[in-house]
């Protein structure tokens, strides 16, 4: 299972807007969802080269990090509605995934991470002995 990591964030995002602070990075928007025995998660990255993503899984932690470089440096900007710098997210994974086989995608824009659930969450037969030899399977 996944969880929410960041309870502030609309928060910070006001007060970027009215102090213009840049010290925090930029949150990258996030839909999530399971897929059969996958949870997938996918960020909104436009504007990002693939190579400047950074994936990172430390104790059951996912860091996620991304640069959009500022493309009107050095020029006289008329309006700069968009955000560049570094974009920087966390997510808890839950006990029950398989951190060891996350799987990333990149395209249009969109990283896509498919995040498996570990073998030993996924629902199990188990045989039980109803006595005198005999055994009979149930699900746990």
């Amino acid at each position: 299972m996944l969880m929410r990591t960041d309870p502030f964030r609309d928060f910070d995002r006001l007060t970027q807007r009215l102090f213009n602070e840049t010290a925090r990075p930029a949150v990258m928007p996030m839909d999530a969802y399971r897929d059969g025995d996958t949870f997938v998660v996918q960020f909104d990255l436009p504007g990002v080269q693939a190579d400047s993503i950074d994936l990172e899984v430390e104790r059951n932690v996912l860091t996620v990090k991304a640069e959009r470089k500022n493309l009107v440096e050095g020029h006289e900007a008329v309006v700069t509605e968009r955000t560049s710098g570094t974009y920087s997210r966390q997510l808890f994974l839950g006990e029950t995934l398989d951190a060891d086989n996350i799987d990333a995608e990149y395209a249009d824009g969109v990283l896509t991470l498919r995040i498996p659930v570990a073998e030993q969450a996924k629902p199990r037969k188990i045989s039980v002995g109803a006595g005198e030899g005999q055994s009979r399977q149930i699900n746990a």
